[in-house]
């Protein structure tokens, strides 16, 4: 009897605390979810397309998220993905074009397109390369250090300009839908990288001003 009165007593504790498990854990979870999101919010005011840029990142919410470095990874991540997505776009129109030959100006124009979207993937895989090798140094200032962000900045902004060029090729006016479309996507590319960029200078930046005071002290 006693035995039996034991496992009822068991049965009973675990049966409550799996309900209390039940409310519990996504509580927590709501909970952290909630200050990932205000990480992101507060961190995208400081870039030039607050509103993308929550857009973009609010997909990571449910992620661990430790710190601005690893926040800019993500920003490089979405950044990546809009070029290799534009970059599809723009070898498919050329190759219409190509084949049609109705506007040799346009044609052109997709052509030089393709290769400023082509560089600008080709950047964002360096810097994302870089960012991770970075990463390997810890919280240790030293020159080593300092030319992995320099290198960061450098291919990131080298990428944001490529994809301003495409943007700028467009004419404003008398557009065709299909040139439209194009610049829609590469402007995305832009302000995309652009917030990135923005994000990696916050987390860069308190490296940089240490450095700073380092050299001051020395």
């Amino acid at each position: 009897m006693a035995r039996f009165n034991l496992t009822m007593v068991l049965f009973i504790f675990l049966s409550l605390f799996s309900i209390i498990a039940t409310f519990v854990e996504p509580t927590m979870a709501k909970h952290n979810d909630s200050q990932t999101m205000a990480y992101i919010k507060s961190s995208c005011n400081g870039t030039l397309y607050p509103k993308l840029c929550i857009r973009c990142l609010v997909q990571y919410a449910k992620s661990t998220i430790n710190g601005p470095q690893h926040l800019a990874q993500f920003a490089l991540s979405v950044s990546l993905s809009r070029a290799l997505n534009t970059k599809g776009y723009l070898l498919k129109v050329a190759k219409e074009l190509r084949a049609t030959k109705n506007n040799k100006r346009e044609y052109l124009i997709v052509q030089d397109c393709v290769y400023q979207i082509k560089d600008s993937v080709d950047q964002l895989n360096q810097a994302i390369k870089e960012l991770q090798m970075l990463n390997q140094h810890g919280s240790t200032i030293n020159d080593d250090m300092l030319w992995h962000i320099s290198n960061v900045e450098t291919w990131v902004s080298t990428a944001l300009t490529d994809a301003s060029t495409c943007v700028y090729s467009f004419p404003g006016h008398r557009m065709s839908k299909r040139a439209a479309a194009i610049k829609v996507k590469a402007m995305n590319v832009a302000q995309v990288t652009s917030n990135a960029l923005a994000i990696f200078h916050r987390y860069a930046s308190r490296y940089q001003q240490a450095a700073t005071r380092i050299s001051k002290q020395s």
